[in-house]
């Protein structure tokens, strides 16, 4: 292996604010450091560009945005060659070609490709049309063969990766810390329900696709309070949602307020993507996650003991009836979650993987 702290520059495409470049990279930097990686960071969006990129409009704020980005970008990687790796968290650049990771392969970089979605599926953007006309899935596809490593947040999403041609491809499950999360206090009825969905404007939408079993239950549960953090001015008709914006301290003390949490996701390939982000915080916090019961879900809930996976309308209706009634249930579903995640998604553990990978490869490719 390498004789010298490893230097590994990793490139994200959010700053910590977005949750898949916190959760598969910022998370792990700590603990990174304890094991000799030396790892630099550089965000493609800034705090400010982040947040402009939730709302709707402003396309001409948006593309000076973009372009001021790409200069940060390239100029973060004059240096390139003073680290051992460089790790793209998504695409170097959210537009175009490969053009400049295929330039810095030739030169002899080594380059890894983490993604906790499926990419290689385009799905439109509702805030941000020009990014989706300049998205390409084949260019997620022409990552998988160029770098060194993929490295997936799902089995699905690895396999993928193998069968686009992929030189090397892994799961490195994402963690989850409850150190920064306190255990929902004792589930009981002596107050009303929270049923809450945690989540950003472009996922909301999904909530549509149980929105009449939604309806149903309000109607029927008067006392249950309905929470969304995260998405701007969702409005659902018979259901009084009590809606916020999303901010990394509010997550928290909406995570305190819930009682269950909502994932539900469509029927399609794209939902086999996804690497269980929202269930995972839910069970991690000790509120009961239910669940759509497709792709990674079904590896990270256990069926009514660790949460609830459900498929048709009937499935929702009669699961959250039975959570909304039952403090019981809820307190004995909350308590294994919680060590389950405990148990399974430590970070330092994740990232004693990540490290581990991180020299392998590097070695390997040092040294054919």
């Amino acid at each position: 292996m390498t004789h010298h702290p490893l230097r590994v520059l990793f490139l994200t495409r959010y700053p910590e604010e977005g949750a898949s470049s916190r959760y598969r990279v910022f998370q792990y930097l700590p603990h990174l450091k304890k094991l000799g990686v030396d790892a630099e960071v550089q965000s493609f969006m800034d705090t400010e560009m982040y947040r402009l990129s939730l709302r709707p409009g402003r396309t001409g704020t948006k593309v000076f945005a973009t372009l001021r980005a790409t200069l940060r970008r390239l100029w973060a990687l004059r240096r390139w060659r003073s680290f051992d790796a460089i790790y793209l968290q998504r695409e170097l650049l959210p537009f175009g070609k490969p053009v400049i990771e295929r330039w810095l392969k030739r030169r002899g970089a080594v380059l890894f490709f983490d993604y906790d979605d499926a990419l290689f599926i385009k799905k439109p953007s509702r805030y941000n049309r020009i990014a989706t006309a300049f998205r390409s899935e084949d260019k997620t596809r022409d990552l998988f063969r160029l770098v060194n490593c993929v490295v997936a947040g799902n089995d699905w999403l690895r396999d993928a990766a193998h069968d686009a041609g992929a030189e090397r491809a892994v799961t490195l499950e994402v963690a989850e810390d409850t150190t920064r999360i306190l255990m929902h206090a004792p589930h009981t009825n002596a107050k009303p329900v929270t049923i809450g969905w945690l989540g950003s404007p472009s996922t909301v939408k999904y909530l549509r696709l149980i929105e009449p079993t939604l309806q149903a239950l309000a109607e029927k549960y008067p006392h249950v309070r309905w929470e969304i953090m995260g998405g701007n001015h969702f409005q659902m008709e018979g259901v009084d949602w009590h809606i916020s914006d999303w901010s990394l301290e509010g997550e928290l003390s909406a995570l305190a307020r819930f009682d269950v949490g909502l994932m539900p996701l469509p029927p399609e390939d794209w939902a086999k993507g996804k690497s269980g982000g929202k269930a995972r915080t839910y069970m991690a916090a000790g509120v009961v996650p239910v669940v759509a019961d497709i792709g990674y879900n079904r590896e990270l809930v256990r069926h009514a003991e660790t949460g609830f996976l459900c498929d048709t309308p009937e499935d929702w209706e009669d699961t959250l009836s039975g959570v909304i009634e039952d403090a019981e249930l809820r307190q004995r579903i909350a308590l294994s979650a919680r060590s389950e995640v405990e148990q399974r998604f430590d970070p330092s553990t994740i990232a004693a993987d990540m490290a581990k990978l991180l020299a392998e490869v590097v070695y390997d490719a040092k040294n054919r």
